[in-house]
């Protein structure tokens, strides 16, 4: 059987009368009367019993009519949640997150983005840029909010959002936390520095490296962790000072001081961009693109990934 016959079915069910029913469809009676004969050779049993005055319900009939009705309901609601998941307004929105995008960006952007589309379920998945990266290449995402620069090229896009630079985060009790707001980086020089990893986090390692290098040393790594929380709660059990997002300063922390830094300048650019595939034409993901935008009040323009001249594949950031 399939839908056609079951709306047939009911149809006369409805109406017990075949040219009535045929009306209703918009169709002519003798094909009506052959789709109902085969609906009942298939199941095996007469769904009606014609009289001289139209046809009812057999016991069988009766049976399956409730049954029938309930089929084409599901149908026209499946129909209805396709149509809405098409235009956008209805399914789900795989995305990754790198942690320091909690800070800020993700209060912005999910609840205006539920507000504008309640239909569409969010699902969001914590990890590092190079996961996401890879991730959302291998379509088991759809997009995702990662650190730029990235240093390698790729299938993907990014639509900056979120524009940074670096503080130096050292503990509350030391001597660097008491002379001011700011500091010159190469007066950290002879602290034990703590870093992300750079297996697992290149792209903000080598920014750090670059930028102490630029202040006239090579900084002594004496700890590694992958997310931005993990290095300040490190930095507060005194095991050394470390360069993070500005964005990080926003949740104070009374054993930690963020400092601006003096020098060296210029700074670079350490914001985060959202990753969507370059051949992405879901309509969920446009939106989630559009309501990004508005929750920032950045232009609409979107920037094509360039492959760098040294490339690195799967470059990940926190």
């Amino acid at each position: 059987m399939d839908l056609r016959q079951l709306q047939q079915f009911v149809m006369l069910a409805e109406t017990g009368n075949f040219h009535r029913a045929a009306e209703r469809l918009h169709m002519a009676q003798p094909p009506l009367s052959i789709s109902i004969r085969k609906l009942e050779a298939e199941l095996g049993t007469p769904l009606f019993e014609r009289t001289s005055r139209g046809v009812r319900l057999t016991q069988a009939g009766q049976a399956a009519l409730q049954d029938a009705r309930r089929a084409l309901f599901h149908a026209a609601q499946a129909r209805a949640a396709v149509a809405a998941a098409a235009q956008g307004e209805r399914g789900a929105l795989r995305i990754g997150f790198i942690g320091s995008a909690t800070y800020a960006l993700l209060p912005k952007l999910i609840p205006a983005f539920r507000a504008a589309y309640p239909g569409i379920e969010l699902v969001l998945n914590e990890s590092t840029t190079a996961s996401i990266l890879d991730r959302l290449e291998k379509r088991q995402l759809d997009a995702g909010l990662v650190r730029f620069p990235v240093l390698g090229s790729g299938d993907f896009v990014l639509t900056p959002l979120e524009n940074d630079v670096f503080v130096a985060a050292v503990p509350a009790d030391s001597p660097h936390a008491r002379a001011g707001d700011t500091i010159a980086l190469h007066d950290l020089a002879q602290e034990p520095f703590i870093m992300h990893p750079a297996t697992e986090v290149p792209n903000q390692r080598a920014v750090a490296m670059m930028l102490c290098q630029q202040a006239g040393f090579v900084p002594r790594v004496a700890q590694q962790a992958v997310q931005v929380q993990t290095i300040v709660s490190l930095v507060e059990s005194g095991l050394g000072v470390a360069l993070v997002p500005g964005v990080t300063a926003r949740h104070t922390n009374s054993r930690v001081r963020f400092l601006a830094l003096s020098s060296p300048r210029p700074l670079p650019r350490i914001g985060i961009a959202l990753a969507t595939r370059t051949d992405a034409e879901d309509p969920h993901v446009a939106r989630l693109l559009r309501v990004a935008r508005d929750a920032v009040s950045l232009p609409a323009a979107r920037s094509r990934r360039r492959p760098a001249a040294a490339a690195v594949s799967s470059v990940p950031a926190s």
